[in-house]
């Protein structure tokens, strides 16, 4: 979805080295970049890499593809809920209210100790990142409880810091949207196989109707049982489904 907005696409090594040149000069991976670790060893590494993500994400539009998606939904009885591992707040700045973020938020800081549990919004910290380098500058975000370095509220790579308590608030509210709606259709966009976890919720909550519509121009692969596949990409698909349903 983020792609068609102009977001960059991390797929892979040189998808994310043509976002980012200077992480291809320093040899350094995406999968390396997201890494708890960096706060601890190397903030302004960290803090480059995630500071200059939340300012891009700020000023990202979201494409027509998400108003079509409301649309659809307000339409039937039950509405929309969405379940997605982006972390860049797309579909809150687009008006969806009923949102699960299963990975987190980058507008949402929390502590890197940790030194409880509270989580808090990015909204206080402007990000000043040395393009050359893509290191952040000082002053860095600190904790609001106990001062020490804070961080963006993300689950990453072998992170065992991450405070769900939010995501798991926003997965609870999903799953008894799903429990009041049982006859669903899930439209799925973009989901890998590499970290499944937006296939398999898909998957799950299609399960009982067989209602998927899996939108992927790289991995469209599904059980003809469960679904259709459209191995496209989102804004047009979701385009075209829409001329389709209004008789455009």
């Amino acid at each position: 979805m983020g792609v068609d907005s102009g977001l960059p696409d991390f797929r892979g090594d040189e998808g994310f080295w043509h976002a980012y040149p200077p992480y291809e000069r320093l040899g350094l991976r995406f999968v390396e970049l997201a890494d708890p670790r960096h706060f601890t060893e190397d903030p302004e590494l960290a803090w480059g890499f995630y500071g200059h993500r939340l300012r891009l994400y700020r000023k990202t539009v979201p494409h027509e593809g998400f108003a079509l998606l409301r649309k659809w939904g307000e339409a039937k009885p039950g509405g929309t809920a969405v379940f997605t591992s982006n972390v860049d707040g797309q579909f809150q700045k687009a008006g969806c209210a009923l949102v699960a973020e299963a990975h987190g938020s980058i507008h949402h800081l929390q502590c890197t100790v940790p030194c409880g549990t509270d989580v808090w919004s990015a909204s206080g910290y402007e990000p000043d990142i040395d393009e050359a380098s893509m290191r952040a500058l000082e002053p860095l975000p600190d904790c609001l409880v106990c001062g020490s370095l804070a961080r963006p509220n993300i689950l990453m790579f072998g992170d065992f810091d991450w405070i769900s308590r939010r995501s798991d608030e926003q997965l609870r509210a999903v799953n008894e949207w799903r429990r009041a709606h049982p006859n669903l259709v899930v439209v799925e966009l973009g989901a890998g196989k590499a970290v499944p976890t937006v296939r398999r919720y898909a998957e799950l909550a299609s399960a009982s109707t067989g209602a998927l519509v899996r939108i992927n121009p790289r991995e469209p692969e599904i059980r003809h049982d469960r679904g259709v596949s459209l191995p496209y990409g989102a804004l047009e698909t979701l385009t075209a489904l829409d001329e389709l349903l209004t008789g455009a």
